[in-house]
């Protein structure tokens, strides 16, 4: 998508330029109407074309920066799925460019030097205070044997806890627990 819309942006230009060398830069637009006027509509859909790509950008950085936060590995993730990139035989909807990996890690790195400063404060968690303290969870993906205020549990698929929240909240955001109800 975003080598299409570069595409016609690329094709935009061209076709400014070609509407504007016969005038060999004397173009005047009070004189010529229809000319400055397929030279604006050229140029406001250059720039939409541009808005359109900066927003899409921005927000997939603000999903990879919502993934530093959560505690995903997109890079991980993404290896797994067998997608290496935009050039990779993975899902192109999944890929990311070389340049958001990159992003991501340099975001990873400055979150965690972030976080390196707050030892005893957990910056991921919720901001709602709990309404409960101790939930039923079931464990969707194996995870080994975490270590919990009240002792070691192990996390095998399909078993089904009664644990504190504070103990697990990362690890159901990290879907590897399910709350029950």
């Amino acid at each position: 998508m975003v080598r299409s819309v570069a595409r016609e942006v690329r094709e935009l230009d061209k076709d400014v330029a070609r509407i504007l060398e016969p005038f060999e830069g004397t173009f005047n637009p009070s004189e010529n109407h229809a000319t400055a006027c397929a030279l604006l509509v050229d140029h406001l859909s250059m720039r939409r074309n541009k808005r359109c790509l900066l927003a899409y950008h921005r927000a997939r950085a603000e999903k990879l920066e919502e993934f530093c936060w959560q505690g995903r590995d997109v890079l991980d993730e993404q290896m797994q799925q067998g997608g290496g990139g935009a050039q990779s035989g993975g899902s192109q909807a999944n890929s990311l460019s070389p340049e958001e990996m990159e992003y991501f890690r340099q975001y990873s790195d400055m979150l965690a030097a972030y976080k390196g400063q707050w030892i005893d404060i957990d910056l991921t968690g919720s901001l709602e205070p709990p309404k409960d303290l101790f939930i039923d969870v079931r464990v969707l993906k194996d995870a080994g044997e975490i270590q919990t205020e009240y002792g070691a549990i192990t996390l095998t698929k399909n078993s089904q806890f009664y644990v504190r929240l504070g103990d697990v909240e990362r690890l159901i955001a990290q879907g590897y627990l399910q709350r029950l109800s």
